[in-house]
């Protein structure tokens, strides 16, 4: 195991607390020794158990697909670092990256019990970031809260537990209002498909494409706050020039996904539907799969809480940042899909593999220009952070849809996060919604926005 966050055991800190002692004492002050739990000293339940029911709400939060989701998670996951920045001697805060982010502080020398800071700190954020979800996801969010809460007050004195509940509130509620200073990104999740949004037309362009032929989604979303990259990583390279000519490199892109579906390989429909998460209701959006990925390797690796929170911040941020390269990159170069390409220069009768077990609907696309992948963007970022953290050669075997009878879900083994993240990428390509071309960039600006986030001054 390779983790940057050291594994710390117990954090022995001197407070010099002046106790009155004039009765028994003979009016003599003493030192006492008060030993400080350091966050390592705490398994990974509280953030695994929270990170798991986002997933959850991930599934069903109207508006809450792949740019808005990956926002929320680098958010949360910023500010649960943040949180407990005290209780992880090893690293040291990042808030000073970003201006007008004045992060509450513990009070030096005195005890705060990590887990309920924590607690606390995601009950706010859920609250805060999904005030849409149905009643159920409500009380899911409140039954965990007390849950805990009802475990730890147990555990520590009652003023110790109070400040650290305070204490993760606190953090909390100024991320949040952090967050809503991001004017695009903050409520982006209540008005996903503007109608203000017209694409613009002429040969090659992105059109909404059937059988639904559902508006653009986050078009605006290049304009939302970053965490790591620059101005300059926003934009993804140049494609392929667009040509209908069949000697063109572009026909070859779409002569190739042609060839790839026709017909379509088990294998490949496999790999096509295992990694597919498009569909609202169905499963998690594309950046929750990562997550969910992460929670596999950290219940495997039992990690303790300091390098639980180290994961999800990490993470939650290259998700962001890469949805952000990813779109602002789609709505600038508008590139159309493979379905419409095939259709009017190879074979019109040609579909996409891609359909909606929940309402029946076939031959389906994402409602956003081609280049470049999201979902190779989500996986490159996801591979970059995880194999920073853990190893490039970790080997797992990904059992996200596992038992899932409305699609393909049948665990499937890697050697490597790298190896996951190509493959993920592939899929888009025999789903027919992809042009290899695609696959590639997003690969390129998924590793550039880890690479951002590794580069941030974690540890001391």
């Amino acid at each position: 195991m390779n983790f940057k966050l050291l594994k710390t055991g117990k954090l022995l800190l001197v407070a010099a607390l002046v106790i009155g002692m004039a009765a028994c004492q003979n009016d003599t002050d003493e030192i006492a020794d008060v030993e400080i739990k350091t966050a390592a000293d705490f398994n990974s339940d509280v953030a695994l158990s929270w990170s798991n029911l986002m997933l959850e709400i991930d599934r069903y939060a109207p508006g809450y697909r792949p740019p808005a989701a990956s926002r929320m998670m680098g958010y949360t996951g910023l500010a649960a670092y943040e949180a407990i920045i005290e209780g992880m001697p090893d690293n040291k805060s990042i808030a000073d990256n970003y201006p007008g982010l004045q992060v509450p502080r513990v009070e030096e020398g005195l005890e705060y019990h990590w887990p309920t800071v924590l607690n606390a700190l995601y009950a706010y954020l859920y609250t805060n970031f999904y005030p849409h979800v149905t009643e159920y996801y409500k009380s899911r969010i409140t039954s965990l809260e007390q849950s805990f809460e009802n475990e730890f007050s147990d555990q520590v004195s009652e003023e110790v537990f109070e400040r650290s509940r305070n204490h993760g509130r606190s953090v909390a509620a100024v991320f949040f209002a952090w967050s809503a200073t991001d004017q695009v990104g903050h409520l982006g999740y209540t008005n996903p498909r503007p109608a203000s949004y017209i694409p613009p037309s002429g040969p090659g362009k992105w059109t909404p494409t059937r059988p639904d032929y559902t508006p653009a989604l986050f078009p605006y979303w290049g304009q939302v706050r970053p965490f790591a990259i620059t101005p300059s990583d926003k934009l993804a390279k140049t494609p392929l020039a667009w040509s209908e000519s069949v000697t063109s490199p572009f026909y070859g892109q779409a002569l190739e996904v042609y060839t790839l579906t026709q017909p379509q390989d088990p294998e490949r429909q496999w790999i096509a539907e295992f990694w597919s998460d498009d569909f609202f209701e169905l499963t998690f959006e594309p950046a929750g799969r990562w997550v969910a990925v992460a929670n596999q390797v950290i219940d495997q690796e039992n990690t303790n809480l300091a390098e639980t929170v180290y994961v999800y911040a990490k993470l939650g941020m290259a998700l962001c940042d890469v949805a952000i390269i990813n779109w602002n990159s789609k709505f600038h170069y508008n590139l159309e899909r493979p379905v419409h390409y095939i259709n009017r220069v190879i074979d019109p009768s040609w579909n996409t593999t891609l359909d909606n077990p929940l309402n029946g609907l076939t031959s389906m696309t994402p409602e956003f220009p081609a280049y470049p992948s999201g979902h190779a963007g989500f996986g490159a970022a996801a591979a970059g952070v995880l194999s920073d953290i853990f190893d490039e050669s970790y080997a797992m075997t990904d059992r996200c849809h596992e038992y899932r009878v409305e699609f393909n879900g049948t665990p499937r083994a890697f050697n490597s996060f790298d190896e996951m993240a190509y493959e993920n990428a592939l899929s888009r390509v025999y789903l027919g919604v992809h042009f290899r071309m695609d696959a590639d960039e997003g690969l390129r600006v998924g590793y550039l926005a880890a690479r951002r986030v590794n580069d941030l001054d974690w540890t001391k």
